[in-house]
Parts: structure tokens; sequence; C-alpha cells
């Protein structure tokens, strides 16, 4: 079982780079680098890709809708060519009060985007031949009656390190999930229950896994949470954390009637939970929206107790199909972070 975590800027760059470049050395194997509306993704990349040598590095996630698919693949292979092929790609949709709000871009047709971005970046990193994709919502080259007729299906000038880039796809709603196991290298499905996941995503996974290529092998499954090591006194509090980013994405990630998260959490079966957390969040109670959201789910996808007891958490994330465990280590200091990262290694086996 592979680590990994979410790497955040809010220290800064170097400051982000000197935590991962000390956990690279604790066992870490994976990064991921979050792009929301704040700075760019591949820029930390970049420098991440520069001053690591053996941790793999992801966007957590690219929305498809803000570059073009080729600009994707071609931003994809620059980054898996400065890290010597440990590059992942990560692409979601975001959702429309970004992708409108902050970019100006309709927010349609997101599994379709996604699907067609894929394809695209395959064919660009393959190199087999000119791009020419007529999809739905992408046309290369773009026809003649929508531009000046003059594009030319082109191949990629550069030769990328891999012809095949690990592609991971963060999704949740039931044809999206669908996809993500056609298509995708690994799924990133946010606020993740160990044990209701099967009931909510079992037959959506079965159903993409169906039409799934062999030669893209098994689908990794990126999932874990809160992570600390000690008695349950000491952790009790520690696990309320992410009380915050729950009610967030449950209360006031999107509209009342279009929030993919709430309706998450009511598909796990917090349905009045679910909506009295948005009703106080969106009513501007943040705090009660907090205080709203169940200890028991806080519980349940979180990692912090004794040994013993992260050792189980581990087996019950293992059961439910997970294969990368995602991480969010609390410590006192980075030497305790990276103590506790080397712990879970170990335990992941």
């Amino acid at each position: 079982m592979k680590l990994s975590m979410q790497i955040g800027y809010a220290g800064g760059f170097a400051d982000s780079v000197a935590k991962v470049k000390a956990l690279e050395t604790a066992g870490m194997d994976i990064v991921y680098v979050a792009e929301a509306y704040g700075y760019d993704a591949p820029t930390l990349m970049g420098y991440l890709a520069a001053e690591t040598e053996s941790i793999q590095i992801a966007s957590g996630i690219l929305p498809v809708y803000t570059r073009t698919p080729t600009l994707i693949a071609m931003t994809a292979a620059g980054l898996d060519e400065l890290s010597g092929g440990r590059a992942i790609l990560g692409l979601g949709a975001s959702g429309p009060q970004v992708i409108e709000g902050f970019h100006g871009v309709p927010y349609k047709a997101p599994i379709g985007r996604t699907r067609e971005v894929i394809e695209i970046c395959r064919k660009v990193w393959a190199r087999e031949e000119p791009v020419v994709h007529d999809g739905r919502y992408y046309q290369l080259p773009l026809p003649a009656d929508q531009g000046t007729g003059l594009g030319k299906a082109l191949k990629m000038i550069t030769h990328p390190v891999r012809s095949r880039i690990p592609v991971h796809v963060a999704s949740l709603g039931p044809k999206n999930v669908q996809m993500t196991a056609e298509l995708a290298d690994g799924w990133l499905p946010i606020l993740f229950h160990p044990q209701r996941a099967n009931d909510v995503w079992g037959e959506d996974l079965e159903i993409g896994l169906a039409n799934r290529s062999a030669d893209l092998g098994e689908l990794d499954v990126i999932a874990g949470g809160l992570l600390s090591i000690g008695k349950e006194a000491d952790v009790a509090p520690i696990r309320r954390f992410s009380a915050g980013m729950v009610a967030l994405y449950v209360g006031g990630m999107g509209a009342r009637e279009r929030n993919f998260y709430n309706q998450l959490f009511t598909r796990y079966g917090y349905e009045a939970e679910a909506k009295q957390i948005q009703d106080l969040y969106l009513d501007g109670k943040k705090a009660e929206a907090t205080e709203a959201v169940p200890a028991s789910f806080l519980e349940e996808t979180s990692l912090c107790g004794d040994e013993a007891y992260l050792a189980e958490r581990i087996a019950e994330y293992k059961a439910a199909g997970v294969t990368v465990l995602n991480i969010e280590p609390i410590a006192p200091d980075l030497p305790a972070m990276q103590d506790m990262v080397a712990k879970v290694k170990e335990l992941a086996g």
C-alpha cells in the first residue's frame, strides 16, 4: 500500500518543498498539489520535481475547463520530463462556482469533457500520428467553418519521457465514477467512507471496470484522512480538525440544489445531517455547521489512534479497495511528522 498526501502552499513554496523533501525520506510515495483559485499547480509541481528524487508528483487536481486538452497534455509531459518520469496528471471538473465565477467558462458536460481530455492527452503522449480528434466537445483540428480553415493536424514536437503518464480523476457522481473506472489509472474520491463506500459506489465501479481496457491495469483508489498517532485522549480532539472542511464541502461548496458533496453525504445515510449542515452554512452560521458534523463520520474517516487502532483502520481501507492511503499527518514539528509517516508506512506494509 502506497502513501500519499496533499500539499498546500500557505507557508510559501519553499516551505512546502522542504516538507516534501523530508517526507520523501520517510517513505512518502505521492504528493498531490492542489489548484483551486490560488496559485496554479504546475508551478509548484515543477519546483518539487527539481528538488526531489523519488516521490511521484501529482496535480490534485487540474480542472479540465481551464486549459485546452493539448495544453494539459503538454504540461503533464513537461513535468514528467523535469521529474524523470514521476508525474501524475490529476484531473477533475471542479464546480460551477469556481469554473463560472473565477474562470468565466460555462460549466457544461463535465463527464464528457473529462473523457475527451483523457483521450486527447493519451494521443498527444503516444506521438503515433498527428493528433486528430472528432469529439462532441473538442475537435482537432478545428473545423473550417469554426475558424480560419487553416488548422492543421500536428504531432507533439518533443518526445515525452513516457508515452503513458498516469491519469487520476477526482469523481463522486455515479456516471463520473463509471467513467473514471473505465478510463483512469487512479480514482480520487473525496470524503471517502471505507465502511459505506461500496454501498454508494460499488455498482458504478463494477460498470466502469467491465468496460476497462486490459492494458490499463488495475485502478488505484486513493483515499484516507487525518493521521495522528497516540492515546485516545490525545487524538480525539484532532479528529475534529477536519470538521470545518467537511462542513465547507457539505454545506457551502455549491448551491443548495447543486452540491455534489452534500449529495454524497446523503447517500452515505446522513440525510438529516446533510440538510442541517447546509442550512446552517448557507445561513452564515459556519461554526454551528462545523459542530453539526457527526462525530461518528469523523472517527470512521480518519486515522487517529494508537498503533493497534491504526492497523485496524488501515486494514479497513484496504478491504474497501484503497491502494494508496492518502494521509494528512498532524504533528508538532517536521521530525515528528517524518516519524509518523515512517510508522504508517510500516503498518501499511
